[in-house]
């Protein structure tokens, strides 16, 4: 595993389902193609998992 993420918000979270905006923004991600470095453990790649068709992931 790498050590760390690279998030990046490529679609809105306007029509998106509560649990997911509130995912998206528990991330750190605020507006569209705003950029977040986390950590690569388990619990952010649930979060992002749950998330995927939202977001863009690379490994740093």
């Amino acid at each position: 595993m790498a050590e760390k993420l690279k998030i990046t918000l490529v679609k809105s979270t306007i029509g998106a389902v509560p649990k997911n905006r509130k995912t998206v923004e528990a991330l750190g991600l605020r507006k569209l193609n705003h950029v977040v470095e986390m950590p690569d453990n388990e619990a952010v790649r649930g979060m992002v998992r749950q998330v995927r068709h939202l977001v863009k992931v690379e490994e740093i």
